[in-house]
């Protein structure tokens, strides 16, 4: 084999070895994403279906029921609402009328079965998605009753 046919094997099997690396890190980072969706998109189908995804809003005033380390709250957009199920030991500074994401599937029933729950970390944090789903509602002269 010449010198010219070896280095031409040498660049092609880096460039597969490159290719399959590209894939292997494209396709992990896929299955790791969680898009965030407004309980208004979630009413709308927008969610995705059997995928993890993120929804964010505000907890409802007068909506967290806790059964044992189960809560049930419903998360609003102001403008649509969405039901929230998580089982396990909520953020400290998770509060009803204030800013939350959480992470999950939903279910067939339209009940949203989170495995992670996000709170604020001060007094006017809120996630920008939520933020701009909020003041859009708020244009549209919906408000949320406390």
């Amino acid at each position: 084999m010449k010198a010219r046919h070896k280095r031409l094997a040498i660049i092609l099997g880096a460039l597969a070895s490159l290719g399959v690396a590209t894939a292997l890190i494209l396709n992990a980072l896929n299955s790791n994403i969680a898009l965030f969706v407004t309980p208004t998109e979630v009413a709308e189908g927008k969610a995705p279906q059997g995928a993890a995804f993120r929804v964010g809003g505000l907890v409802k005033p007068g909506s967290l029921k806790r059964d044992g380390l189960t809560a049930r709250f419903v998360v609003t957009d102001t403008a649509k609402d969405i039901p929230v199920a998580y089982t396990g030991i909520l953020p400290d500074l998770f509060r009803e009328g204030k800013g939350v994401v959480a992470q999950g599937k939903l279910t067939p029933s339209g009940e949203f079965t989170a495995t992670e729950v996000l709170a604020k970390h001060d007094e006017n944090y809120m996630p920008p998605e939520a933020k701009h789903a909020v003041e859009q509602a708020h244009k549209a002269g919906v408000t949320l009753k406390q």
